[in-house]
């Protein structure tokens, strides 16, 4: 669906590349995870191939053929939804949405279809004005769907939502790619990733520095270790043994028949604890 080769892109008046020798694939229906801290080069990337950014240098595909050789037909093929809500704030929901779908040749969503995809389906004829921020953003992913896109760039979706619409927002991304949408989202929000992406990519100072599925980047760098913890709930004892083997290691055995077992827990890492080790940055 995307093919990026030798991706490099310098903003005008910049002394250094936004993004440098950017090399990655997104595959047909796969749900692809951009993920890095603030200025990383996520962005730019996704403006580039969303045709924001002109100039850059590279070889970049999307959808069978080169991102230059696509008009305007190109965006009756993709959806966007922005991290930052920009919407008519006299206008109702249903008026953003009818404005919008004007724009698209061929046939459209109606606009309380998509807004009942995001929960919005009771604020149909509400002024926008008068919505809340995680309520715009999600008009923001109510818009990007109007013409039903084959190809889906998220940036930040859950930015902004309470935890119950957050889960809305995974469970939707994950219903388009069972309908065969190939989603590219760009988040520093490590849980969301983990969530939902087939695969990651790690990207900081412009450079992408990993790429796998997050339970593989997970098992990479990970320790393989179980803790157990067990005695007084008071004052617990802990003892943590290397997981392959477990099942010979004796003392591991002797706690199990003999102690009062409170808790026994694998040392999963995290994909953001994964992200530091791998990058030697945060993510804030």
């Amino acid at each position: 669906m995307i093919t990026v080769d030798g991706l490099t892109y310098t903003y005008p008046g910049g002394d250094a590349p936004a993004v440098t020798e950017l090399a990655f694939e997104v595959a047909d229906g796969e749900v692809f995870g951009f993920l890095g801290p603030s200025g990383a080069g996520k962005s730019t990337t996704q403006n580039i191939l969303i045709g924001l950014l002109t100039g850059w240098q590279g070889q970049v595909d999307v959808l069978g053929k080169p991102l230059g050789s696509w008009g305007r037909d190109y965006y009756s093929r993709i959806g966007v939804s922005f991290e930052l809500p920009n919407h008519y704030l006299k206008l109702s929901a249903r008026e953003n949405l009818a404005y919008f779908a004007a724009m698209y040749d061929g046939a459209t969503a109606t606009p309380e279809e998509v807004l009942a995809l995001v929960g919005l389906g009771d604020d149909v004829d509400k002024r926008v004005s008068d919505f809340s921020k995680g309520m715009k953003n999600r008009l923001n992913l109510a818009r990007s769907l109007l013409h039903r896109p084959s190809l889906w760039f998220l940036d930040e979706p859950t930015a902004g939502l309470d935890p119950v619409n957050a889960v809305n927002v995974r469970d939707l991304v994950k219903e388009r790619q069972a309908d065969g949408v190939t989603t590219m989202l760009t988040t520093h929000d490590m849980l969301i990733a983990d969530a939902l992406c087939d695969r990651v990519g790690f990207i900081v100072d412009g450079r992408l520095v990993e790429c796998d599925a997050p339970d593989a980047l997970k098992r990479r760098y990970g320790t393989r270790e179980i803790e157990v913890t067990w005695g007084a709930e008071a004052e617990p004892s802990r003892a943590r043994f290397p997981l392959d083997g477990i099942g010979e290691q004796p003392e591991f055995l002797r706690i199990l028949r003999e102690e009062a077992v409170l808790s026994v827990h694998t040392q999963e890492t995290t994909l953001e604890d994964v992200f530091v080790q791998v990058t030697g940055r945060s993510l804030a």
